[in-house]
């Protein structure tokens, strides 16, 4: 492996090999998302206590601090939206230039197995990869199952984690699932887990990602479950806990509403 993609991923895979990654790139397909309308002050009190942020070139430009930011993991994918017939109809839609005038430490792009458009989405990693290697900067594939909420099952994660591992990608971000072992211990590379949609309870977030830490995960990439919480900070904090602290569920949950009540004084 080349200095330079060390480099990167070092800058986002912190030296006890973990990692929390703040997405905020629903717009590309969400429009503004609720609590994400101006992204910009959505991350203010949060952001320092994320590792690295994933947004797409319009707001990074439009609203992200160039001074002292964080690592940035490079939204590329896109073309089809919520309204659209299919979001898995998805292309590259920034090059690698874009992303080194940007300064970008990794890009990530989507890709939906399983779906009318598996192919094309496979040859938009594999491109990818061929472009990003050559200038060492790492890809993280996204495992997207769209609206077919009912695939997050280990069966299908696990096969969709090891195809991507195996077309390039550097990181594979996917959704926790029962068993969630049976995908990490079929995966190569480094794995993240997704939030996806609100949860109904804090405590049912810790204990997913405490329980995919334990089975293989280095780290997260959730949006929602936090900046959609009423206490972000709280939320953002108690689950770094887990991440790098080793913090059970029941210790963030207590670190949360400990966090949570100190703001109401």
């Amino acid at each position: 492996m080349d200095w330079g993609m060390k480099n990167r991923l070092s800058q986002l895979i912190k030296s006890n090999g973990r990692c929390m990654f703040l997405p905020i790139d629903h717009g590309y397909f969400q429009g503004p998302t609720s609590k994400l309308e101006r992204p910009g002050e959505t991350i203010k009190p949060i952001i320092d206590y994320a590792d690295a942020l994933f947004c797409t070139r319009g707001v990074l430009r439009a609203c992200i601090n160039h001074e002292n930011s964080k690592p940035i993991i490079l939204r590329v994918s896109g073309g089809s939206s919520m309204v659209g017939k299919d979001l898995a109809n998805e292309v590259l839609t920034t090059s690698i230039e874009e992303a080194i005038r940007l300064n970008a430490s990794g890009v990530g792009i989507s890709v939906f197995i399983g779906s009318d458009y598996e192919k094309e989405t496979l040859l938009n990693l594999a491109k990818l990869v061929d472009e990003a290697e050559r200038y060492g900067i790492p890809v993280m594939a996204v495992t997207a199952v769209g609206r077919e909420l009912e695939k997050r099952d280990a069966r299908y994660l696990a096969l969709c984690c090891r195809i991507a591992a195996e077309l390039g990608a550097r990181v594979v971000k996917t959704y926790w699932c029962e068993n969630f072992d049976k995908v990490t211990n079929g995966c190569p590379v480094p794995v993240v887990m997704a939030g996806g949609p609100k949860t109904n309870s804090d405590l049912e977030v810790f204990e997913f990602v405490h329980d995919g830490m334990q089975k293989g995960a280095i780290g997260v990439n959730l949006g929602r479950n936090i900046w959609q919480n009423e206490h972000p900070v709280a939320m953002i904090r108690a689950l770094r806990a887990i991440i790098h602290e080793n913090a059970t569920a029941n210790q963030a949950n207590d670190l949360f509403h400990t966090l949570k009540n100190e703001k109401k004084k």
